[in-house]
């Protein structure tokens, strides 16, 4: 290759022990490499050496070829990392062929390795050491990354632009140590927000009488999302029950007393008892509490969880009060086994979301399609009763148009948001978690809000068992929650975080849903529920608990998040990957998918409640089911006879187990198995939260 008057753009020039490295540069692309050695003379130093490199070897040519470059080159630069000697050498050699060259602060790395990379304050990367460019930066963050265990494209992204912004490489290495740097671990923040609705002054409900006096004397306006209702129909006009609604509003907005104004209106008004129904049994704990303590002096209030099948002894269930607080599984079980739970007058859905869920999706489907027809068969019994109101209740729902034409519901939306919520997102490894954990939940506790109250935290993890590993290492007074636990420990865990006795409760994601832990900071242990990763929609209803505007103001949530990482080998990605996809997508549809096993449950119990109407029910339901098919395969199994359920049938949808449970309980009975076992291996089979 001729080397001579070829025109280049920039003549590099960097020393490396006695000589110096040249790089000529045209359109920013490197020509080659060559070293370049000086001797003495007469006139001052001259070219005396000059080999290109290649590969492994070294081509000598003629030092005038060196000449012929420099006189060649637009611009000359020697790197700042050349002593003052050899700069002083350079120039004085250039200057004799009538040449100038500038000093401009270069990355050594390149430099060294014989690439031109000018760095400016606006571009150099610290390390501590010393200053070097953007690309050297993220090698040497991708060598660190390796150490940690290597994290996926979205991660990798996200700490290569804070190193841009922050232009620090060890505040960016410290991340993946656990350091808590507020300006790095900080993703976005969602801003606090307020819609423009006028108030509805609760004097101007009328109300039943003694509701009134009891709202009254809590509060003189309605909130904006119970305006909103209310406005649309929520208690109907003169001898007519109030619209169906889908209420969709961020939690702590005040939705929850929407239902609780129609339905305990309409069982003064002696209009139908009122059902209030949640997925989870602790929720319905403190739900019937609440109501027992909200307007116990007003109507009777009982319990109906799925608990109530296995031991219905009327202790606690009582199906003639007034209000029945329950879980899905609860009045489900009751429409299955034939129960009369006389006329309702409205049924509270909350966290209607659920209808998305595996398990618990097309059970709730199933219980909504059943329920309905409940009411109607009732009021087509010539009694006079007019049938149910319903509503339904989510802080999160993706499609809330389509969940409400579904529903046949009028959607009442509500955007506010009333304080603002700060997102963090920082790296660790499980053992490194929990002393993470610890700073946040002392840091958080040590603060008090303006309205007076200190920081309180909930921390979700994936297992019971880590529940408690975590609370134990939380120096100040914090303690496990988990549907593990009885009701009075739960009961008093409860109390102690209203009385800001705990700094924090360490909880399953399971337990994420509502209860009423009304903290200023979520921390996120894991990303998984389980041995599932969250979904978008359970993530926001989590992170949703950081925060209520007549404690705090603001709300923080941490993402502490071990790279690499799943929790078990059927999950797909990882937890870094998951992260960010759960920080950025948009929320899931609710929708009720079915599989062949939820298809047959859902048809056995919709036979088992409505014998022919079984197809009816089947095609309200909101998820497709395949019909013909299910009725098929419930014949084949032996489980119905025509239409009617099998004493066999019978007993598997009382239970609620799918086909393959049904099928193991069989087995194991006809293999002779201790009974005992079969109980303990169904639990382990459908263990939750």
């Amino acid at each position: 290759m001729s080397t001579q008057r070829q025109r280049v753009g920039t003549l590099f020039l960097h020393e490396t022990g006695d000589e110096y490295l040249a790089v000529p540069i045209r359109n920013d692309e490197r020509l080659f490499q060559a070293v370049l050695g000086l001797k003495e003379t007469s006139a001052g130093p001259r070219p005396g050496k000059f080999r290109i490199k290649r590969d492994s070897t070294q081509e000598p040519r003629s030092p005038e070829e060196f000449v012929e470059f420099a006189r060649g080159a637009e611009r000359i630069r020697i790197s700042e990392q050349t002593s003052r000697k050899g700069r002083e050498e350079l120039r004085e050699m250039l200057s004799g062929y009538q040449l100038d060259a500038r000093v401009v602060r270069t990355c050594r790395l390149c430099a060294s390795a014989g690439r031109y990379s000018p760095i400016t304050d606006g571009t150099a990367i610290e390390t501590g050491r010393e200053q070097i460019c953007p690309d050297c930066a993220f090698l040497e963050l991708e060598r660190e990354l390796s150490y940690a265990g290597g994290v996926t494209g979205a991660a990798e992204e996200r700490l290569k632009d804070l190193l841009l912004e922050v232009q620090d490489l060890n505040r960016i290495t410290n991340l993946l140590q656990g350091q808590l740097d507020p300006d790095l671990t900080k993703f976005d923040e969602i801003s606090a927000t307020t819609d423009e609705v006028d108030s509805v002054p609760v004097s101007s409900l009328d109300l039943h009488p003694d509701l009134q006096t009891l709202l009254e004397g809590r509060f003189e306006d309605l909130l904006p999302v119970q305006s909103l209702a209310v406005e649309n129909g929520l208690f109907g006009g003169p001898q007519a029950k109030g619209d169906d609604q889908l209420v969709v509003s961020a939690t702590a907005t005040g939705k929850t007393l929407v239902g609780e104004m129609a339905g305990v209106d309409r069982v003064l008004q002696g209009e139908g008892k009122m059902l209030f129904l949640v997925p989870l049994v602790a929720l319905a704990n403190q739900k019937h509490e609440d109501f027992r303590d909200e307007y116990g002096d007003l109507v009777d209030v009982t319990l109906r969880v799925g608990a109530s099948r296995v031991r219905d002894d009327g202790n606690r269930f009582d199906p003639g009060a007034d209000v029945i607080v329950g879980t899905y599984e609860g009045i489900d079980h009751a429409l299955r086994t034939g129960r009369d739970l006389g006329d309702v007058g409205t049924v509270v859905i909350d966290e209607v979301h659920t209808l998305k869920e595996g398990e618990r999706g097309h059970r709730l489907d199933g219980l909504i399609a059943r329920l309905k027809d409940y009411c109607e068969q009732r009021s087509q019994s010539g009694s006079g009763y007019s049938g149910a109101q319903w509503i339904y209740l989510s802080a999160t729902v993706g499609n809330p148009e389509w969940l409400a034409r579904k529903l046949d519901a009028r959607l009442i939306e509500f955007e506010e948001r009333p304080i603002p919520i700060e997102r963090h997102l920082t790296f660790a490894d499980g053992a490194e978690k929990p002393r993470i954990e610890n700073r946040l939940v002392k840091r958080e506790f040590d603060r008090e809000s303006s309205k007076g109250y200190r920081g309180q935290t909930i921390v979700f993890t994936n297992s019971r068992r880590r529940c408690h590993e975590i609370s134990r290492k939380i120096e100040y007074n914090a303690a496990p929650y988990h549907a593990g636990l009885d009701y009075g420990r739960r009961k008093k865990v409860e109390r102690m975080f209203a009385d800001q006795e705990l700094s924090a409760v360490v909880t399953t994601a399971a337990l994420a849903a509502g209860v009423d832990f009304p903290a200023s900071q979520v921390i996120f242990d894991s990303l998984a529920m389980g041995i599932e990763w969250l979904s978008v929609q359970e993530f926001h209803q989590m992170l949703g608990r950081a925060g209520r505007p007549d404690y705090h103001d603001r709300g923080t949530v941490y993402l502490l998040v071990e790279p690499d990482c799943s929790y078990h080998n059927s999950m797909e990605g990882t937890e870094d990957e998951v992260a960010f996809t759960l920080l950025k997508d948009e929320m899931e549809p609710v929708r009720t998918q079915y599989d062949e096993s939820a298809a047959i449950e859902e048809t056995l119990a919709n036979v088992t409640v409505g014998g022919k109407r079984a197809k009816s029910l089947n095609d309200r339901m909101i998820g497709e089911i395949p019909t013909t098919h299910a009725i098929g395969k419930l014949l084949e199994y032996g489980f119905i006879d025509g239409l009617e359920p099998t004493p066999l049938g019978r007993a598997i949808t009382r239970h609620f187990l799918a086909p393959d449970e049904a099928f193991k309980i069989l087995d194991g009975i006809r293999k002779g198995d201790d009974p005992l076992d079969i109980v303990a291996e169904m639990e382990l089979h459908g263990e939750e939260g």
